[in-house]
This record gives structure tokens, C-alpha cells and sequence, in this order.
């Protein structure tokens, strides 16, 4: 394959990407200073470009029916919200209280809390209980790495046609490439191949931020 289009990206380049790309509203910005100054935990955090990113598909989807899995201080779900259609909601699953606290004042303070339902439980038991048909319009995954292909399972089914499912840090640093016996890269690896032989979905993969997949959920008579 070849590699004439990639460019290799400087911190230069990088300023300049974002100054080209949808900017942080005052309450993005606010919880990514938060965040930014709980230290290593801020890695956690989508990355600004991302969080555009997320808006924008968001925005084209407008979602009656979105899902999160995996919340932490917000700033993710504040972007998908950001897209909801009119009558739009969002459901976030998370399993700390104290950083889905620093989310409830984001989300208040950005005036979308009351179009946000946080539950907070292991991911896969509220997905679980949700409808079984076809009803959620977008999702987005982005927590434990050993769970992706349970939440994806669970997820996948109750998608509706043309529905997008988002996958976030599918390239885990490059380390895909050679886990080397270590669990997580590894199980990511084996999600990404989980996903690639799904034929109820058409994947691409971005070498965005850590490396994010789009997926559209064909429709029944699809083949």
C-alpha cells in the first residue's frame, strides 16, 4: 500500500489542525482545563480534534437515541449532545462517581444535563436492559478494552439501519501492531479483528488521536 498521502504530524501542524477545526465552546474548554489538571488520568480524555470530530458526526446523524460507554469528566458526551436531534437523548455508562461528578456540572453548566442520563453500573448490565430491537441511532465506545467486543455485541443488534457505532483508541499507540503478551493492546487487537469480520457493519478505520473506527449498521436485506 502506499503512503503518499500521510503526513507526519508536528506539534506545528497539530496548532494548526485545530485552529482549522470547530473550536471548544466555553464549557468544552472549562472541563478540558479540569481535566487537564488531574494529571495522567487527563489522557483519558478525547483530545480536542476528536471531540470535533464527534460533534460533527453527531450533527449529521442527529441521533434521537444516543449511547456512551465509558464517560469519565464529559467532555465526550458534551460533544455527542452537542449533535442530538430536537427530542434527542444521550446515555452515558460509567462506573465512578467521582469522575462522572466533575461530568454532571459540566453538563449543567453547558445547559444539556436534563437531554443526559448517566447510570452508573457495569456497562454491559445497562446495555443489557436496554430494548432489544433496533432503536439506538449512535454509539460511542470508549472504556475498558478487555469489554469492547461484549459492549459491541450488545450494541450492534439494537442499532438502527444506517446507524453509526464509533470505536475510540482502536490503534492503542501502535502497540496493535505487537502486543507482546500484553493484555490490553491484545485486546484490542482482537476487537479490530472482531469488527473487520462483522458483516452486519461497514467499518473504517482513522489513524485519528489513538485511532478511532466508524461503523455503519447495514440494513437487513444488505447483504
Amino acid at each position: 500500500m502506499s503512503f503518499d498521502k500521510q503526513v507526519r504530524v508536528t506539534p506545528e501542524l497539530y496548532d494548526y489542525v485545530l485552529d482549522h477545526s470547530l473550536a471548544p465552546d466555553p464549557a468544552q474548554r472549562a472541563v478540558i482545563e479540569r481535566t487537564r489538571g488531574m494529571g495522567g488520568l487527563a489522557q483519558l480524555q478525547v483530545p480536542a480534534e476528536q471531540g470535533a470530530l464527534l460533534t460533527l458526526l453527531s450533527g449529521v446523524v442527529r441521533p434521537r437515541v444516543a449511547v456512551e460507554v465509558g464517560t469519565f469528566t464529559g467532555y465526550s458526551a458534551l460533544c455527542i449532545a452537542k449533535g442530538l436531534a430536537s427530542d434527542g437523548r444521550l446515555l452515558c455508562c460509567d462506573v465512578s462517581e467521582e469522575w462522572t461528578d466533575i461530568a454532571r456540572e459540566t453538563w449543567r453548566e453547558a445547559g444539556v444535563a436534563d437531554r443526559i442520563d448517566l447510570r452508573i453500573a457495569p456497562a454491559l448490565e445497562t446495555l443489557d436492559a436496554l430494548p432489544s430491537h433496533p432503536h439506538i441511532d449512535l454509539a460511542f465506545i470508549d472504556a475498558n478494552k478487555d469489554g469492547y467486543i461484549s459492549y459491541w455485541e450488545a450494541l450492534v443488534p439494537r442499532m438502527r439501519p444506517n446507524g453509526l457505532l464509533i470505536a475510540d483508541n482502536v490503534l492503542y499507540d501502535g502497540q496493535v501492531l505487537e502486543p507482546n503478551g500484553d493484555p490490553t493492546p491484545a485486546a484490542v487487537h482482537a476487537f479490530n479483528e472482531h469488527v473487520k469480520a462483522d458483516r452486519r457493519v461497514e467499518p473504517v478505520m482513522l489513524p485519528v488521536a489513538d485511532g478511532i473506527t466508524l461503523a455503519r449498521v447495514k440494513a437487513l436485506d444488505e447483504d
